[in-house]
């Protein structure tokens, strides 16, 4: 007599049914012990009595499964994998296999397969994070704003800033990629968020002194270049005293750290020319991807009038004084945030 593989489920079944006929206890209670509706415990019951213990036993154990992968797919998105996406997480690499090369695999599927060949470990789970605060209500309420300084061309170019902008709401990010986490660099991408979006109620920053001056406050309250221009445009700057206050923006650095980096190494990408001209498309599919719809429908951006006044972005930083002034002309109305 052969031995009889079962799985829990089918061995609780096997003891269930041996109990009913045993005991002569009814179909339905036989259905409640083994949690099926009674049509489903009728079918169970009848193979019961035609194969016993063998007909619990699912049918479809050694076969191969009508949604399996042949192995020339297999072996050529793998093939792929080595050549092109290694080092690529399991979700980013079935999304660029889709997109770049047309091979459809879910990345479920591909995780096994890579840890299989050894080329993907699993990542440790992480700890539980205390309980994040929930999300602003509307699009524009809060701002996270924020650098990272990272090797964003890894050993083709030296190390650089990206400064991203994050909408508390929706997740909705902008960015810029700069040498250095500078004002000028700040102010061109408040006016790109500006021009898309309006103008919105508050920037969550760190403490860095191009966001405010951390100093004692005299007869006046002292202002950097951008927080005299926010000042002007109704923007109200709140600091934050540690990284994980503004988790959000923080996060998504994580995101570009990842996503960018490798987009950046498939491009070959390797000066802030390049990459400020690639990461607009790059950072739209990321919204579409990411970005969640707010709980409130209203929108508390302020569209941009004509003839805005905002300060100057000059070559040196250092030289903006006394609110400098360029104007943005607008013959369209600003966009709706979209949601």
């Amino acid at each position: 007599m052969g031995v009889i593989v079962m799985s829990e489920k089918e061995r609780v079944r096997l003891e269930v049914l041996g109990w009913k006929e045993r005991v002569g206890v009814s179909l339905v209670k036989a259905a409640e012990a083994m949690g099926v509706s009674y049509r489903q415990a009728r079918r169970i019951w009848k193979r019961y009595k035609a194969n016993r213990g063998e007909g619990l036993v699912h049918r479809g154990r050694g076969k191969k499964s009508n949604r399996g992968y042949d192995r020339g797919v297999k072996e050529q998105v793998l093939g792929v994998y080595r050549e092109r996406y290694r080092g690529f997480g399991p979700t980013l690499a079935s999304e660029k296999l889709h997109e770049e090369s047309g091979l459809r695999v879910d990345h479920e599927t591909l995780r096994r397969s890579l840890m299989a060949e050894d080329m993907w470990k699993r990542q440790r789970e992480r700890r539980k994070h205390r309980q994040r605060r929930e999300r602003k209500a509307s699009c524009g309420e809060l701002i996270q704003m924020d650098g990272s300084h990272h090797g964003w061309f890894e050993d083709r170019g030296p190390t650089c800033f990206l400064l991203s902008m994050v909408d508390d709401a929706t997740g909705r990010t902008m960015a810029i990629m700069a040498e250095e986490e500078t004002t000028e660099a700040a102010m061109r991408l408040l006016k790109e968020w500006i021009m898309a979006y309006g103008i919105p109620v508050a920037f969550y920053t760190d403490r860095k002194n191009v966001y405010i001056v951390d100093r004692p406050r005299t007869r006046e309250e002292p202002l950097s270049a951008f927080g005299k221009v926010c000042k002007k445009l109704g923007i109200r700057i709140i600091a934050a005293r540690s990284p994980q206050a503004k988790g959000r923006v923080e996060r998504k650095h994580g995101v570009y750290q990842d996503r960018w980096v490798k987009e950046l190494r498939l491009k070959g990408v390797k000066d802030l020319a390049a990459a400020n001209r690639l990461l607009p498309e790059f950072t739209s599919r990321l919204n579409e991807k990411f970005a969640v719809k707010p709980a409130s429908e209203i929108d508390l951006h302020r569209p941009v009038e004509a003839q805005t006044s905002l300060e100057r972005l000059s070559k040196n930083s250092s030289k903006l004084k006394n609110h400098q002034i360029w104007t943005i002309k607008t013959k369209a109305p600003i966009k709706k945030f979209p949601t």
